[in-house]
């Protein structure tokens, strides 16, 4: 038994038991010029970081104090004999740094915290990023809205930073040997377009509200050049100026084509009056058009794709190539329903597509879908053991204010209507009587549209199943168009049953049943009200004009009854 106890101790240590990661040393460098009132300052909150190794200041050839103030502060000074710019800066302190992850801070900011700067160096400690660039809550600078963003929008759409010029920035050393450090204002965006193109993985994260001596007009022209200049030199080297320029020419042209295609196809099936042979002569233009144009886009694309490393490169090709790939899916997919419409038969090749019916209800009718899509419906022979039914697709139901175990009655013929078969969404099978009453033929394709036309005169019994075992049971003529129609409501011992709507004729008499036997004839008139007892159960019905319509036509006393309520 101890033995157990022995093997079982080991084992939930060793569950428990994380190996250890491997330590991170950190470097913070600060380049500075002429930061003698604030560099020991952002140093001394440097320091206060558990983590941080190392900081180093760059003197990038300042003329004040900052070397003795960064040396007083305890940070390593690495002197610059005159002003060579903030990237050479940069690029001088990360080849000196002996750290895993080095942080770049500048040097004149007023209110830096410890928090900020863990904010930008722990999503690396925890693995998250590779690099981390800074926002923070000010708006974005003069440089960044006018000139980085829409240069970078435009060559570099992927990239969609909210300060892609924030200035503060940690990364792994690891990932920096394979950046280009410009040696001027041009090292941010450089780093981002590197990074980004390079599929260095980068976050942007918050660290609140920075406060720093605002660039006079003068140097913010200068760093607006040198910005713009970088930008401009990396799409050259990573060919988005081909892709802008060559590719997106091809690539309208393409889209020329396509759309040609679509409405060359569009002419010759949907529109009467110009002649076959135009609509024939669109579509091929279209297809030479498309298919020179596409071969150039594939193989400009392939020839840059070639050059230029991969990162997230693909996230600007399909940006870029987003309008051609929507055309052909839209161009296929009008390709796919002409295949699917196709019927060969004794030599002859016959292209018939149906398009669906968009159904949008303005009327008052209380209904689950305002707006719906329907159809077409195929026409089938009904299977053997089911000459008895009518197998209807959901959304025909729908049309004609029927459901499942309705009953439909045909010429002197009772069928009970059921739903189609697994996989059959949208096919109408029938039996050969009713084949033959409603004049369709299988394979006939009939329109939403066009169904209560088919199935007009028909005679419906619906039935409603609702609370406490009570069944109404309503009887309807199918009619061939939306007509006028009135919403009536079944009170049953003051609780609402039913709300339903249907064509009611003026003047004429209503046969109502309970429990199958007749207790009220109703004259209709506009505003009207019943209500009748019957074994104790007060049953009144309201019927009121709701603007709305309908092609239910509910039964008249001489053609059947109108309700039948089960309680």
């Amino acid at each position: 038994m101890y033995w157990f106890l022995v093997i079982l101790t080991f084992l939930l240590a060793g569950i428990k038991t994380q190996k250890p990661k491997k330590y991170q040393k950190v470097s913070v460098i600060i380049p500075a010029y002429n930061e003698e009132d604030t560099v020991a300052a952002v140093v001394d909150v440097v320091k206060n970081v558990s983590f941080v190794d190392e900081i180093i200041v760059v003197n990038d050839g300042s003329s004040d104090r900052t070397e003795q103030e960064a040396l007083n502060a305890g940070a390593i000074v690495i002197n610059h004999e005159v002003n060579k710019g903030k990237g050479e800066a940069l690029k001088t302190g990360y080849k000196e740094a002996e750290c895993d992850i080095i942080a770049f801070i500048d040097a004149d900011i007023y209110n830096l915290t410890s928090k900020k700067v863990e904010a930008m160096i722990k999503p690396i400690l925890e693995g998250k990023t590779d690099i981390t660039k800074t926002k923070f809550s000010r708006a974005s600078g003069r440089v960044t809205e006018l000139t980085a963003k829409p240069l970078l929008n435009f060559f570099f759409p992927e990239i969609s930073f909210e300060q892609p010029l924030s200035g503060q920035f940690a990364a792994k050393k690891e990932v920096l040997k394979r950046i280009n450090f410009e040696s001027d204002y041009g090292v941010d965006v450089g780093i981002v377009i590197d990074a980004d193109v390079l599929g260095i993985t980068i976050m942007e994260v918050d660290i609140g509200a920075i406060e720093h001596d605002m660039s006079p007009l003068s140097d913010l022209n200068l760093m607006a050049n040198e910005v713009v200049r970088t930008i401009i030199n990396r799409a050259n080297k990573y060919g988005r100026v081909v892709m802008i320029d060559d590719i997106g020419y091809f690539i309208r042209m393409s889209i020329v084509g396509l759309s040609l295609i679509i409405l060359g196809l569009f002419t010759i099936f949907f529109v009467k009056f110009v002649p076959l042979a135009i609509g024939v002569i669109i579509t091929i233009v279209g297809i030479v058009l498309a298919i020179y144009y596409i071969i150039k886009v594939v193989v400009k694309s392939l020839v840059m794709f070639k050059k230029t490393p991969r990162g997230n490169l693909l996230k600007s090709f399909i940006k870029i190539h987003f309008p051609l790939i929507i055309s052909i899916i839209v161009l296929l997919l009008m390709i796919s329903t002409f295949i699917g419409a196709a019927h060969f038969e004794n030599g002859v090749l016959s292209i018939e597509p149906n398009s669906r019916n968009l159904i949008i209800y303005a009327d008052n009718t209380p209904r689950d879908d305002t707006i719906s899509v329907r159809g077409p419906y195929t026409v089938d022979i009904a299977i053997e053991n089911e000459s008895d039914q009518i197998r209807m697709p959901s959304d025909a139901m729908m049309s004609l204010g029927v459901r499942a175990n309705d009953t439909i009655q045909i010429d002197d013929a009772v069928y009970t209507i059921n739903e189609t078969r697994p996989g059959e969404t949208d096919i109408l099978r029938v039996p050969l009587e009713v084949k033959d009453s409603l004049n369709i033929e299988a394979g006939d394709v009939i329109q939403n549209s066009r169904l209560k036309e088919k199935f007009a005169g028909s005679l419906i019994t619906h039935s409603n199943h609702l609370v406490n075992n009570t069944t109404i049971t309503e009887m309807f003529f199918i009619v061939s168009k939306d007509t006028p129609a009135y919403n009536y409501e079944i009170i049953v011992d003051n609780a609402s049953m039913l709300n339903s709507s249907g064509i009611f004729k003026l003047n004429d008499t209503y046969n109502v049943l309970i429990d199958g036997q007749q207790v009220s004839t109703i004259y209709f008139k506009e505003k009207l009200s019943s209500t009748f007892n019957h074994d104790n159960h007060e049953v009144k019905i309201i019927f009121k004009n709701t603007n709305s319509t309908s092609i239910k036509s509910f039964a008249t006393e001489n053609r059947g009854n109108f309700l039948n309520i089960v309680i």
